[in-house]
């Protein structure tokens, strides 16, 4: 009988997978064995596509009059960095006494595609090859991979969309960015003061940089607009009754071209207008000493009349709102969360999570999903008990399995085996937990985010109260309302050791909102919640009919914000949720569960850009903006081939890949359109594409980066400055060679 051949990835994963068999294991270069079994690793990719010129000396040197380039036939070479680790690889993959092939790299398509590279180079045959496929490092798992493995020609599908992206990738870079290159480059160069300008473009990569460009320019362009509410108080500001008045049906203003918005003038004058008719009208109405008249309005410094006004309650409404724990997290959301409380980049949580992962704390880390697949629901209390003996959460693990709140899991939103493509969401394993104290701050916080997320959605939804109240005064209709916590439910799971914010509590009694939990937009449409004692008595006390008197009414003036910047995470998220900004409804459903890139590739774009200095990413607060040859390129791409800017392309070319994988389309088809795609572009930069014109629209984008570009100018005089001296250093030692020749 043959040995066994297992191939994992990584080193990390191979050893993992070594110390499952319990046997006696004899240390070799590159592998490990032992009577039965053979283990080894590669090192990330050991095979890639060849370079251009592998198919003919004429694509050495870019030139116009080579493209399009189309392979007819594919070429591939082992990497120089990995040829030891190949060699070895390749001779294990070929030994005689080994008759079955265990492939246990990472379960996704990049990962088929690094071992189905080696066994076509390594001209792998006649063995049996087997797929394992996991989705944690624990024990349990990884023997449920090696009993269930299904012969790898399962996979051929996946590992047929895996091709087709390396290869557009290749198609891409090496047609557009030297078409562009050659087009443009010389005016690129010239502004920026270079010898020569590389225009690198990719498919996602070039999408991404657009995502970007489009913000900021958004930003710049902005105007912002002020606009003035009137807003009536009882109390302080601080704990106090705000209501804001509207222009609803029956109001002087109702529709009126003053307004702003419905609850907001244009003009200051306009809402200082409002509020002498509201205080004429309800002193009209009263009785006044004879021979008093109506009081002038006055407002002091911070516009606010301090006269008490009487309304009259219209309506009161107590409604109860519940909210739902959020769903599990897969990378995206924790490349998002971990950019806003830690700063850290997508490349870095990815680096956390991955550790946390070969650690055995973590399922996979490289998921869309944020949900659970039905058979692991079934059993997922195995994983909740496993955290018994993590202190933070201890209370809280007890009291699920005490309650048995786990049983039905399976029938809730939480589990949908359709949302599921490769990989369920992130969750803790409950196993692994010596390997923690081992960890760095950071690993252990994000390890705690992601434990809180999964025991959340065992507990119940937060309940709160929401009171409104209609008040009419003076002719008008004030509206005030306020949302109030009643009972925490899963928020109880997400106190972090890591802030000092107590999220079963009002704000007014955690204090200052720590600067790691920074303030976010409310994009629900959802009431803020309001946490003023006072504001909560009076709307509780109050009924249809009542009178309330008001301390003082007042203008509160504000202006319009611009978007925000991307930072690091909200631009990941915005790569995966691509499908979301196609305007076209029809496409946006066919392409909805389609971002730009995987959750395998996102972090690494966003890194490629900033290594080219195309996007700059702030290690502080994650921001990430365009740098001058990166607004450079955006024109130019603009100018050539504005498609490569859309979402709506590059989501849809990854959905081709998605039914590449799933059989239902093939990569003949696929290809086909790619290169239709390509050779289209081609000719048209090639017949209509110029230069003339671009220095304009580069000028006009500078003027936001001089000190970037003064920079350049420096270096290009210094550079000039040093050829001419080392120039002026070789003539005399020419002359003297002369000279002595003669």
């Amino acid at each position: 009988m043959g040995k066994s051949l297992f191939i994992a990835e990584k080193p990390s994963v191979a050893r993992t997978f070594a110390e499952l068999f319990k046997e006696t294991m004899q240390n070799h270069d590159g592998y490990v064995e032992s009577k039965s079994i053979v283990v080894t690793w590669c090192v990330g990719h050991l095979v890639g596509l060849d370079e251009p010129d592998a198919y003919g000396e004429q694509y050495k040197k870019w030139r116009l009059d080579t493209l399009p380039l189309f392979p007819t036939e594919w070429k591939y070479r082992v990497l120089p960095s990995t040829q030891k680790q190949f060699n070895i690889v390749c001779g294990l993959l070929n030994r005689e006494d080994v008759d079955k092939i265990y492939v246990c790299t990472d379960s996704g398509r990049e990962g088929e595609y690094i071992y189905r590279l080696v066994r076509q180079e390594a001209k792998v045959h006649d063995k049996q090859e087997l797929r394992v496929w996991i989705d944690s490092q624990t024990e349990d798992e990884m023997k449920r991979g090696i009993r269930e493995a299904k012969d790898i020609k399962e996979y051929d599908n996946l590992a047929a969309s895996a091709y087709l992206r390396a290869q557009e990738d290749w198609l891409m870079g090496m047609n557009f960015s030297r078409l562009l290159s050659l087009k443009y480059g010389n005016a690129m160069a010239g502004f920026l003061h270079e010898r020569y300008s590389v225009i690198a473009v990719g498919r996602v990569m070039t999408c991404v940089l657009g995502m970007v460009v489009d913000r900021e320019r958004q930003i710049r362009e902005f105007v912002k607009t002020p606009f003035y509410r009137v807003v009536s108080e009882i109390g302080t500001k601080e704990n106090g009754l705000v209501a804001e008045w509207k222009a609803v049906k029956g109001s002087r203003y109702f529709e009126s071209p003053l307004l702003y918005k419905e609850n907001g003038f244009s003009k200051e004058e306009d809402a200082r207008k409002l509020i002498d008719e509201v205080v004429a009208s309800q002193a009209a109405g009263e009785v006044l000493p004879e021979g008093s008249t109506v009081p002038e309005v006055s407002l002091d410094e911070n516009k606010n009349l301090n006269r008490s006004l009487t309304g009259k309650v219209l309506s009161v409404q107590r409604k109860t709102e519940k909210k739902n724990p959020p769903l599990l997290y897969n990378l995206a959301e924790l490349q998002n969360d971990c950019s806003k409380l830690f700063k850290i980049s997508p490349d870095e949580t990815l680096n956390v999570i991955q550790e946390l992962y070969e650690k055995k704390l973590v399922t996979y880390p490289r998921t869309d999903a944020p949900v659970l697949s039905t058979a692991v629901a079934k059993e997922i209390d195995k994983n909740i008990r496993g955290l018994k003996n993590v202190g933070l959460v201890k209370p809280i693990v007890d009291h699920i399995l005490d309650k048995e709140l786990y049983k039905g899991i399976e029938k809730t939103k939480y589990t949908d085996d359709a949302k599921i493509t490769d990989h369920y969401a992130v969750i803790p394993t409950g196993q692994g937990l010596n390997a923690v104290r081992n960890l760095g701050p950071t690993q252990v916080h994000v390890y705690e985010i992601i434990v809180r997320r999964f025991l959340s959605i065992f507990l119940p939804p937060a309940e709160y109260t929401k009171l409104t109240m209609t008040v009419e005064m003076g002719g008008e209709q004030f509206f005030a309302s306020g949302r109030y916590l009643d009972k925490p439910g899963y928020l109880s799971a997400m106190n972090y050791s890591f802030t000092k914010r107590d999220m079963t509590k009002p704000a007014s009694e955690n204090g200052q909102k720590p600067k790691d939990e920074p303030e976010e937009e409310n994009t629900s449409g959802d009431e803020e919640e309001s946490d003023s004692a006072t504001a909560r008595e009076i709307l509780s006390s109050l009924k249809k009919g009542d009178a309330i008197r008001f301390d003082r009414i007042g203008i509160r003036e504000g202006e319009t914000s611009p978007p925000k910047r991307f930072n690091s995470g909200s631009l990941i998220l915005a790569m995966k949720n691509g499908g979301q900004m196609i305007e076209d409804e029809e496409l946006r459903a066919q392409i909805k569960d389609c971002g730009i890139g995987t959750s395998a590739t996102r972090a690494g774009i966003l890194q490629k850009l900033v290594e080219k200095k195309y996007l700059a990413l702030n290690s502080k607060t994650q921001i990430v903006t365009p740098m001058l040859s990166g607004e450079i390129i955006y024109d130019i791409v603009k100018a050539s081939i504005s498609s490569l800017l859309n979402p709506e392309l590059t989501a849809s070319w990854e959905k081709g890949l998605e039914l590449v994988a799933q059989g239902r389309i093939t990569s003949d088809d696929y290809m086909n359109k790619m290169e239709d795609y390509i050779r289209v572009h081609i000719d048209r930069v090639m017949k209509y594409g110029r230069s003339d014109g671009l220095q304009k629209v580069f000028r006009k984008n500078a003027v936001y980066y001089e000190k970037e570009l003064n920079a350049r100018i420096a270096h290009a005089k210094k550079a000039a400055a040093a050829g001419q001296k080392a120039a002026g250093k070789k003539s005399p030692a020419k002359k003297s060679s002369k000279k002595a020749e003669e």
